[in-house]
């Protein structure tokens, strides 16, 4: 039997796929066409996996070839807010690497106990998926389960963790068109956190 693709290169980073689970259904999500991402295998996990079998699977890595793990997969990373916690701390512990996520910034509503300020000195980097520039908007392209409250709690998550993680951004991906890309970056100036504009190409670069 094939192992779980749990960690995997994509265009020479590391990323790490701990979970299938997300509350949203993006239009533009590469779910909906495929199981792979750039020339890797299936990343439809089988299981959740264990914090043990992620921390197994990446003592397998040859991890001097890599400077960052990303955690982001087929499914949403902050759904297992605590594991990705535990399983970053035990990386960073071992190797120094730098740990970002990218994530559609809806934890809080995920999973409500939560404390944010558990990402202190573990994570580097928070990528948060804008998708658009108003709840509306937002709930049309997402599809997310939680409904028009997602665009400000995603918001409100980006305000938080922008205040004590050195390096956080909002994304958009270009196909919302450059009308919308423009009012995005008003909502993400407005806020006072950066926006970077993401080309979608194939199955692959919606992981950037």
């Amino acid at each position: 039997m094939k192992a779980m693709k749990i960690f995997y290169d994509l265009n020479g980073a590391l990323y790490a796929n701990i979970t299938n689970k997300c509350p949203c259904n993006c239009t533009f999500c590469i779910r909906h066409n495929d199981e792979t991402v750039g020339e890797n295998d299936s990343l439809w996990l089988e299981h959740e996996p264990t914090v043990e079998e992620i921390m197994d699977a990446f003592d397998e890595v040859d991890a001097s070839k890599y400077d960052e793990v990303v955690f982001c997969g087929f499914g949403e990373p902050m759904e297992r807010p605590w594991e990705l916690i535990e399983a970053a701390e035990y990386i960073k512990r071992r190797t120094g690497m730098k740990i970002r996520i990218n994530t559609n910034g809806l934890v809080s509503l995920m999973h409500p106990t939560f404390d944010l300020y558990s990402m202190r000195g573990v994570i580097d980097s928070v990528s948060i998926s804008l998708n658009a520039s108003d709840p509306e908007k937002y709930l049309e392209i997402t599809k997310s389960r939680f409904g028009l409250p997602s665009y400000n709690s995603m918001l409100n998550f980006a305000i938080i963790t922008h205040s004590f993680i050195p390096d956080v951004k909002l994304t958009v991906v270009d196909v919302i068109g450059e009308e919308e890309v423009e009012k995005c970056r008003r909502r993400a100036a407005d806020i006072g956190v950066p926006l970077r504009v993401r080309a979608y190409i194939s199955n692959n670069r919606e992981y950037d």
